[in-house]
């Protein structure tokens, strides 16, 4: 049995799916496919739904790391340090993938900025739930 705040935030997370197939399509390149035989767009919509995840995790663990709830942790952005880290790694300079974004998360812009509209919601949600807190 869920409570009322519980059943609110699943409803506000509801748009991570619709964020999962636009990374997919966009930021992984799933939008376009490589090849017109069954087989290799099977391999295709599995290597980059692998790789999403794997991506997920290694959000997830920033975010661990970072002590931040996963969802300030922009997935775009890890996916775009990870060239740094291979030039890093590349010149011996790291070898801990983690401790790489952790050491420059400031620099690749790891952790999201908090919105107008997003402190405002924050507010509001205290505001509704603080008598149920207490």
């Amino acid at each position: 049995m869920l409570s009322a705040r519980q059943v609110c935030d699943l409803y506000r997370r509801r748009w991570r799916i619709e964020e999962a197939f636009l990374l997919t399509k966009r930021l992984l390149g799933l939008a376009y496919l490589w090849v017109g035989g069954t087989n290799g767009i099977k391999i295709q919509i599995d290597a980059t739904w692998t790789f999403y995840a794997v991506l997920n995790d290694l959000c997830a663990a920033v975010a661990l790391a970072l002590n931040q709830p996963i969802e300030m942790i922009s997935v775009e952005m890890v996916f775009r340090s990870l060239y740094h880290y291979a030039q890093a790694q590349q010149r011996a300079d790291e070898t801990e993938l983690i401790s790489f974004l952790v050491k420059f998360h400031k620099s690749f812009g790891l952790i999201k900025a908090k919105r107008k509209q997003q402190r405002q919601n924050q507010a509001r949600s205290i505001d509704i739930w603080e008598h149920a807190l207490t």
